[in-house]
């Protein structure tokens, strides 16, 4: 539970202030414990940040695998992976400010958000591959397909992030751009046409 609080405390600091700016003291004093006991639970701030990061990426990661149901079909699947990803932004902004900010802004660090970036890219590839149900599919990059589809995902998620456009409106507007693109690259998904 305390170091429940101690990761609260310093994701709120940490994006509201990035890495370099956020201070051990902020960090104990927004979750009402000392310095000391901060620094005994982590060692660094360097430790604390990592500390955030694998919290906050691991989260993230089983939010979205709630979409990655075999039950659903793929249109369902990726609707509800989108849902849930954006969903995961727009309730935890700054979780997703400290991950996709802050952390990508900080050389040291960056490479925890580039892993987890990667299972996501892996996850949404796995996924398209699987609901392909095309001719020449095999000629289909998947892994770039995903990396555009999650660099775009990415891009509204920092809208969400900012309060500029609402939940809804985003997943609307992902989950048709998604299903353009992905027949633009020559990938139809084995689904039924929405109404």
């Amino acid at each position: 539970m305390r170091e429940q609080q101690m990761l609260d405390a310093a994701v709120k600091v940490f994006a509201a202030n990035g890495y370099s700016d956020a201070s051990m003291d902020a960090i104990a004093a927004e979750a009402k414990i000392s310095k000391p006991m901060l620094y005994l639970y982590y060692g660094s701030k360097d430790e604390l940040f990592s500390a955030c990061i694998a919290r906050e990426s691991a989260k993230f990661i089983d939010a979205m695998s709630i979409g990655f149901n075999p039950a659903l079909s793929p249109r369902e699947q990726t609707r509800t992976v989108v849902r849930e990803f954006l969903k995961f932004v727009h309730e935890n902004a700054q979780s997703w400010q400290v991950l996709y900010s802050v952390a990508v802004g900080t050389a040291t660090f960056a490479d925890l958000v580039v892993q987890s970036r990667r299972r996501v890219i892996e996850m949404v590839a796995a996924l398209i591959k699987q609901g392909t149900t095309v001719e020449g599919a095999t000629e289909v990059d998947f892994e770039l397909t995903a990396v555009a589809l999650v660099g775009a995902g990415e891009a509204v998620g920092d809208r969400i992030s900012h309060g500029d456009v609402s939940l809804e409106t985003a997943t609307d507007l992902l989950v048709g751009i998604t299903w353009r693109g992905l027949k633009g690259v020559g990938v139809h998904i084995d689904a039924p046409a929405e109404a």
